[in-house]
């Protein structure tokens, strides 16, 4: 790997990251979205930290399955399109349902289609051009 693909995408997964964390501080902190989620039996808050681990953990598995589909295939791009909109969809489903009030469903959701989108389109367009697979 690069340097500037390895720095490119590096830029792309806190890119990711911070724009989560400010959505987060300006939301949370600022509007005052009690920002708290609904388990089994138990309700749990979200922390900033909770969302700086998620959306790191977002970032790396998704520049993981674009290194190795980049590897595989011809098609690197449409197989990681395909696949990362289908994660980000059923983040969706899974993860805003969960939160204890409109304001907490709403927000993330946000930080849900925040992340994913920077990620679906930034980590592929971080490959210098001309070796686009």
């Amino acid at each position: 790997m690069t340097n500037n693909l390895l720095l490119g995408r590096a830029a792309v997964a806190a890119g990711a990251i911070v724009v989560a964390v400010v959505e987060f501080a300006l939301l949370h902190s600022a509007a005052g979205v009690d920002l708290a989620v609904r388990s089994a039996n138990s309700t749990r808050q979200i922390t900033v930290a909770a969302v700086i681990v998620a959306a790191a953990v977002a970032a790396l598995a998704g520049w993981a399955l674009l290194a190795v589909l980049e590897r595989r295939t011809n098609r690197s791009r449409v197989w990681w399109a395909s696949i990362a909109g289908a994660v980000l969809l059923l983040s969706l489903v899974v993860g805003p349902p969960s939160g204890v009030g409109g304001g907490a469903k709403a927000t993330l959701a946000l930080l849900h289609l925040s992340v994913g989108v920077i990620l679906i389109l930034g980590l592929p367009r971080s490959r210098p051009e001309g070796t686009n697979r």
